[in-house]
């Protein structure tokens, strides 16, 4: 094996430039490759990231405008949604639908603490089961409960960005009265930001807001969970029976998809999951293809060895060495020196991937009406790694081949007359 190296290392050292130009292109292939994958891993993880913050089975429904004329009535009609339709969720679909709640908001109050406050805020109004839904941290105290939506008690929960500006340390909040608007509200919990939101969310009783603000029967949107729908079809099947109901509530067309807007998260969690395996595909593909070309490179360099060497060959038969023989030390040549400097790329690929994850990782992107990760841990795992060394090993074998039949086809007169 040692002598294989040193004929290898010889081999090597007559055809420098050729040599190191080869190994570029490989080193390159294989570093786009594992650069691409931790790029690609990295949009991934911060997309994951955004749809875990909810709950992955279940619904938020809004009232939106109809497009069809219905029953005499012109379209463009605003459906608003009310606390009928949230009876009929709960009660009508009960096979489907569980832990059904609503939401209703105000936006632009100022919360008052002593001489601190925070202005331009939205006070929002939920049934307990948000804070189950919506994945809400609480890192103080409580969420609204069913007691306050009962008694339509005047308990606040303040986003950790509020309860900041307000005093020291968040959790002395818990307990204290603020000034919502013109109302005193008792904090009762402090709750982790909401990245989309920037953290401007308050949250009180679903009732209590409404008789405060005299909003009527009005809900502004509806959640839900949802199960036994498993598949896709399931899902829109739901959906469509969901949607008709609430149409016929609102006099709008059963089918009339504009009136009542739906987003299903587990149909999204579906879509990306697709869609997440295509991206992990093309970047692969794409990896593949830029690795090609040192493949071809390396098969090139070996066809030029092998003619280079045919007299080499020749005199290796005539004193005994069999085709295989032959046949492995090309193929071992290939591999070794795909090897090597797929290795070299390899590592840099890993190096450039540890530096966008040190710069880019984790950075947040403020649009002004909320935030967002684009990137979260862009690298790659040991199990890519692996796959990248077997992609190595298998281009080597390729590339060497055809080279290594050829020169297992050389005729030991042949070769000895060759120039």
């Amino acid at each position: 094996m040692i002598e294989l190296f040193k004929e290898i290392w010889s081999t090597a050292k007559r055809n420098k430039l050729r040599t190191s130009l080869t190994g570029f292109a490989v080193a390159w292939g294989i570093f786009m490759l594992i650069f691409l994958l931790g790029a690609g891993n990295g949009l991934i993880n911060a997309q994951m990231q955004q749809s875990d913050r909810r709950l992955a089975n279940s619904i938020q429904v809004w009232g939106g405008y109809t497009s069809k004329a219905h029953k005499g009535l012109k379209e463009g009609r605003r459906v608003a949604l009310n606390d009928r339709d949230v009876r009929i969720t709960d009660e009508t679909f009960k096979q489907n639908v569980e832990d059904v709640g609503a939401i209703v908001s105000k936006d632009g109050v100022t919360i008052n603490y002593g001489e601190n406050y925070v202005s331009t805020q939205s006070l929002v109004g939920v049934y307990p089961v948000n804070q189950k839904l919506n994945k809400r941290e609480i890192l103080a105290g409580r969420f609204v409960n069913d007691i306050d939506l009962e008694k339509q008690r005047k308990s606040l929960v303040l986003s950790n960005k509020q309860a900041k500006e307000l005093v020291k340390n968040p959790a002395d909040i818990v307990g204290k009265d603020v000034k919502v608007g013109n109302l005193m509200f008792k904090v009762v919990g402090v709750c982790k930001d909401d990245e989309q939101q920037q953290g401007t969310e308050a949250f009180t009783a679903y009732t209590t807001l409404k008789t405060i603000y005299g909003i009527g029967d009005e809900a502004h949107s509806i959640e839900f969970a949802i199960n036994n729908l498993p598949t896709k079809a399931d899902n829109e099947a739901f959906e469509k029976s969901y949607r008709a109901k609430l149409n016929t509530q609102h006099d709008a067309a059963p089918d009339d998809e504009s009136s009542i807007w739906i987003w299903n998260r587990y149909i999204d969690n579906i879509q990306m999951t697709t869609g997440i395996g295509i991206i992990r595909t093309a970047l692969w593909v794409i990896g593949l293809f830029t690795l090609l070309s040192g493949i071809v490179g390396v098969s090139n360099i070996m066809l030029i060895t092998v003619k280079e060497r045919t007299k080499e060959f020749g005199v290796r038969k005539a004193i005994g060495a069999k085709p295989w023989q032959i046949l492995k030390l090309i193929i071992t040549e290939s591999v070794i020196t795909t090897a090597i400097f797929g290795y070299i790329g390899m590592l840099c690929g890993i190096a450039a991937n540890e530096y966008m994850d040190a710069t880019l990782g984790h950075e947040v992107i403020d649009t002004g009406l909320f935030q967002a990760t684009m990137f979260v841990d862009p690298t790659v795992g040991l199990d890519v790694c692996i796959q990248a060394t077997m992609v190595i090993i298998i281009a080597g074998t390729i590339a060497g081949l055809i080279p290594a039949l050829k020169a297992a086809r050389v005729r030991p007169i042949e070769a000895l007359r060759a120039e």
